[in-house]
């Protein structure tokens, strides 16, 4: 099978390590700079060219995009898929993923239980709002953000409203939620590929913090989450129609929730505390040509 990778950076360890395992199972593959891809849409067919030559003759593509390049990396991986691609999370449901007001809205329509959350545009509205959530500690959280980025902790009335105050000023898009004091700033990250939990990790925040990404200083160690967290975490993916996806939970009083779907989980720290071959299983998925349906 001839695979593509888009990634900006080859030398990343999650896309060094998909081309590890393609190359290991006998496939070709090659990285590609998304933003080196440029295209030729017409009604007669689709073109794409990557440094001066033309890309043709894949077979799938995995999408490494970072919320940074999310609007043009998912022009082109669009496009692959246009030019008949297979790729294991469409364009349509990573921008599902991405942008966190929709991905909430997608999953609570399912029935999946996640932090309350909140979310307006009127400066007149902030204080009623608010109250639709109840009182604080609230969790302010940027629409777009990654990796633990633009989360806010706020603990006073005073200190949510001006928060939100300061984001609107700045026409930042953000959403408001509870904050699931139970949870005591661990998450259980669950890796699901193919509509299966192929490993898991729980992570803690570093003393002084609620947040448990490892790139604000959290910890991380081998978990195994219950038949109830993996099937929850499954059942995420699949709403948003994505074949690979970091699932993350919380535990509160009413049982496992939802806190995020990432569409383009790092494997570095899952696959060092579990042990788990993430990359190989992600390879053997996109090879068997399977796609997810969504409910």
């Amino acid at each position: 099978m001839k695979l593509a990778i888009l990634s900006r950076n080859g030398r990343l360890y999650s896309t060094r390590r998909l081309v590890e395992a393609a190359r290991a199972r006998g496939h070709t593959v090659r990285v590609l700079d998304p933003l080196r891809c440029y295209m030729r849409i017409a009604a007669g067919g689709f073109a794409m060219h990557y440094k001066g030559r033309p890309l043709k003759g894949y077979d799938a593509v995995i999408p490494r995009i970072g919320t940074s390049v999310s609007r043009y990396g998912n022009a082109v991986l669009h496009q692959f898929e246009l030019m008949g691609c297979h790729t294991p999370s469409p364009s349509a449901a990573i921008l599902r993923a991405r942008d966190k007001l929709r991905c909430h809205q997608l999953l609570a329509a399912e029935g999946i239980d996640m932090p309350a959350t909140v979310f307006g545009d009127n400066p007149d509205d902030t204080a009623d709002l608010l109250a639709m959530l109840g009182p604080p500690p609230h969790v302010i959280k940027l629409n777009e953000g990654a990796q633990g980025a633009g989360v806010m902790l706020t603990e006073k009335p005073s200190s949510s409203r001006s928060v939100v105050e300061a984001l609107r000023g700045l026409y930042a898009t953000f959403l408001v939620q509870e904050f699931v004091a139970e949870a005591r700033g661990s998450d259980l990250r669950c890796l699901v590929v193919g509509g299966q939990v192929v490993a898991a990790m729980r992570r803690e925040a570093p003393e002084g913090d609620f947040r448990a990404n490892l790139h604000r200083g959290g910890s991380a160690a081998a978990a195994t989450p219950s038949s109830l967290e993996a099937a929850l975490a499954v059942r995420a993916a699949s709403v948003l129609g994505l074949g690979v996806a970091g699932v993350d939970l919380v535990q509160s009083s009413r049982g496992p929730l939802v806190l995020e779907v990432n569409a383009s989980p790092g494997l570095e720290g899952v696959e060092a505390v579990s042990g788990a071959d993430v990359a190989g299983a992600i390879i053997d998925f996109v090879a068997s040509g399977r796609s997810l349906t969504r409910p």
